[in-house]
């Protein structure tokens, strides 16, 4: 079995649920090491909000060259910390930021490179769902360091309690790393839903919404979900393309997914056909995404949201 590495994730200095997605597809092949990049003096703050997963160790490296550098520090400090430790496979969550650094550490350490996966197996074999979902595809990295980037909400994440040991190591980052700097930013507005990735029930609205998501976020609220969107209403302009749902847009897994007014193209599909429930809200009984539903309404979204939304607060009252 090869040891593995898995660049922490976090989402305001807190261990992501995608943290334990990679921790759990990397202890299929070995004891998994969480390297924990973070800010001077917040290394163990970063280090101590990792509490589930099955993690044996956790390095962690503190560096303001992080945030001033970006993409390119992150990459040398995670290549140095390859060329000390050796692992036989390292993992990263295949977001636009992670895969990015995978790139750049395959470069700078000779590796190959597989994204996008779904699953691995213990020796190493990939499984990639390409082509909107249509094709499944089976890689395996042959050179000595295999580099990895897995999907979210794709691996069903173990969330056993744990207290790995930490060591804190010291690595400078090359100039070559420095030779752009970050000199301003704005955190991503946050609303008071979950977060689209990591919600449990997540609500969508397509063309069907005629740009009134008005009816889908009661109904959100309503049970505490996240808003996602169709890529059609949200090149409308209907809704933010950060809750785009599909194959150009965020992959959701949650335990339940609602479909408003979304017709159910491949692309869309591509982002939220490994939900564990289904459920298609469409006036169009031939719509394609009602092949995929659980469950199914034929009707118009206004009226069964409506009513659905009534429903549900009188039950909590």
């Amino acid at each position: 079995m090869s040891n593995v590495v898995i660049l922490a994730d976090f989402v305001g200095g807190v261990a992501s649920k995608s943290t334990v997605e990679i921790a759990t597809a990397g202890a299929g092949i070995g004891e998994v090491t969480a390297l924990v990049l973070a800010p001077v003096g917040q290394g163990a703050q970063y280090a101590n909000s990792i509490t589930q997963g099955p993690i044996a160790k956790i390095i962690v490296v503190e560096s303001n060259d992080f945030a001033l550098h970006g993409v390119a520090a992150v990459a040398d400090v995670v290549s140095q910390v390859i060329n000390e430790i050796k692992p036989g496979v390292v993992l990263f969550v295949s977001h636009a930021f992670g895969k990015e650094v995978a790139g750049r550490v395959a470069m700078k350490t000779g590796s190959g490179i597989i994204t996008d996966a779904v699953d691995i197996s213990p020796d190493g074999t990939t499984t990639q769902l390409v082509f909107g979902g249509s094709t499944t595809v089976h890689s395996k990295v042959t050179s000595e360091l295999s580099i990895i980037t897995v999907r979210p909400n794709t691996i069903a994440a173990n969330f056993v309690e744990v207290n790995p040991t930490q060591e804190v190591k010291s690595f400078e980052v090359s100039p070559s790393a420095k030779k752009a700097t970050t000199t301003s930013s704005l955190p991503p507005v946050k609303g008071g839903r979950p977060e689209l990735t990591e919600a449990n029930i997540v609500v969508s609205g397509g063309r069907g919404t005629n740009g009134d998501f008005s009816v889908v976020e009661a109904f959100a609220d309503s049970l505490g979900a996240a808003v996602g969107a169709s890529r059609a209403a949200t090149d409308a302009g209907w809704y933010p393309h950060s809750h785009q749902v599909g194959q150009t847009g965020k992959t959701v897994s949650p335990a339940l997914y609602v479909a408003c007014g979304i017709s159910g193209a491949i692309q869309h599909r591509a982002g939220m056909q490994t939900s564990k429930l289904i459920a298609v809200i469409n006036k169009d009984p031939e719509a394609p995404l009602f092949e995929l539903a659980d469950f199914g309404v034929v009707g118009d979204l206004f009226t069964v949201l409506a009513g659905a939304t009534e429903g549900i607060q009188a039950r909590k009252a």
